[in-house]
């Protein structure tokens, strides 16, 4: 079809190839019986290493991301609802650039694994070490129905042998878009596991 105005353009999905099969999986396609933790809009699969944290909003006490510590990395990932055709990532990854540049960093657009990434140079506040940056991989994958983004910092945002690590988890997550209707950009709702947080899994 040659009618693609720039609006279509902008609002295609991104996501890997094999999303469906390798992950990050929507619940419909998840393996029911493997020991997930469940956090309400996403399921992470436990493994040896992995520390998992709620960030939680301060007024709010609602739980905002799930952070994941592995690999001397950290993960952070967020599910969003999104439309049934089309994507969010191409426009947010925008907008992170440009929240990014306003505080003073840089961004570098790149291609990696799950398909177009950041990778954004951010100022960082040591004492004593002016100028100081932190690096950051921005990623994120357009699912049904479902935005997942993930923030990757630590030794994966630099060494490729974490990095492979890491990648290897966020694409073990599960999202759970539930069937209530949600505006698109909406944070799908996040919780504490049953059991309570666990530690070293």
């Amino acid at each position: 079809m040659s009618d693609t105005s720039s609006g279509e353009v902008e609002q295609a999905k991104s996501a890997p190839a094999d999303r469906a099969t390798n992950g990050p999986l929507d619940e419909s396609e998840a393996n029911a019986v493997r020991p997930y933790v469940d956090l309400g809009g996403v399921k992470v699969l436990p493994r040896e290493g992995l520390h998992l944290r709620l960030e939680v909003e301060e007024g709010s006490q609602r739980v905002v991301a799930v952070g994941l510590d592995y690999a001397a990395s950290t993960l952070q990932v967020q599910p969003f609802a999104a439309p049934r055709t089309a994507g969010l990532w191409n426009e947010i990854r925008d907008q992170i650039a440009d929240q990014i540049s306003k505080q003073g960093g840089r961004t570098t657009l790149t291609v990696g694994p799950f398909g177009p990434e950041l990778l954004a140079e951010i100022p960082a506040n040591v004492p004593g070490q002016p100028g100081s940056t932190r690096l950051a991989r921005f990623i994120g994958v357009d699912g049904p129905r479902w935005f997942l983004r993930g923030v990757i910092a630590g030794e994966a945002a630099v060494n490729p042998q974490a990095a492979a690590q890491v990648e290897d988890l966020f694409r073990s997550i599960v999202v759970v878009r539930g069937k209530t209707p949600m505006p698109p950009r909406d944070l799908i709702p996040l919780q504490m596991p049953k059991s309570g947080v666990p530690g070293d899994a």
